[in-house]
């Protein structure tokens, strides 16, 4: 029986722009997104999944959506990804990481180039406040209203109920991946299946 990952806040992209965990044919991908002009399989927000049933889903991504929402709401959309998600499940979820980007910011300023992107670069203000040229371009709703390092994820993702949670820091393009599950697993076991689902990404070398 093919395993089900609820791609959270999909856009455009489909399951071969996750993460190659996934690249395989034993997920069945289920495209989710508020924007209906995308054709989602699934319509909703990340604050309200109430379409998605509970405990119905293998693996969730969710990939540079969390910081579009406030900090208020923040901990509806994690305690959403709980419910949905399988008692065995877990939860992918990469969003940009403060901590290494501030002292970045501290040495070069914040409009500094801090890594190359296609058809330009990234500076600290595009991490911290949103891609300054798709705001120019009129997509506000691409503008970040909040941040994480890993103590403040690490401390949400408690919050809504995950026990057993592992952050990596990718200080290249200054991004925080968590790999969160329900039930705690011994530590050591948690880290390496943490690493087998990041295994294969160009900026960690486990």
């Amino acid at each position: 029986m093919m395993k089900k990952l609820l791609h959270v806040g999909c856009g455009e992209h489909t399951k071969k722009d996750t993460i190659p965990y996934f690249f395989n044919e034993d997920w069945e991908e289920i495209r989710f997104d508020i924007n209906p002009n995308i054709n989602p399989d699934i319509i909703g927000s990340l604050t309200d999944m109430s379409a998605v049933k509970s405990e119905s889903i293998d693996a969730l991504y969710s990939a540079h959506n969390i910081e579009h929402l406030f900090e208020h709401e923040v901990g509806i959309a994690l305690s959403e990804f709980y419910r949905v998600l399988k008692i065995d499940g877990f939860l992918v979820l990469t969003c940009p990481e403060l901590k290494s980007l501030c002292k970045f910011v501290a040495n070069n300023g914040l409009h500094a180039v801090a890594y190359p992107f296609p058809g330009g670069s990234i500076t600290p203000h595009d991490i911290i406040y949103g891609w300054g040229p798709a705001l120019k371009k009129g997509a506000l709703f691409m503008a970040h209203k909040c941040g994480f390092d890993a103590d403040s994820m690490k401390n949400k993702l408690g919050i809504a109920g995950f026990c057993d949670v592992s952050i990596f820091i990718s200080e290249p393009n200054y991004a925080l991946w968590a790999i969160a599950k329900k039930p705690l697993d011994s530590q050591d076991n948690s880290t390496k299946f943490a690493r087998l689902v990041l295994d294969g990404l160009p900026f960690f070398n486990f």
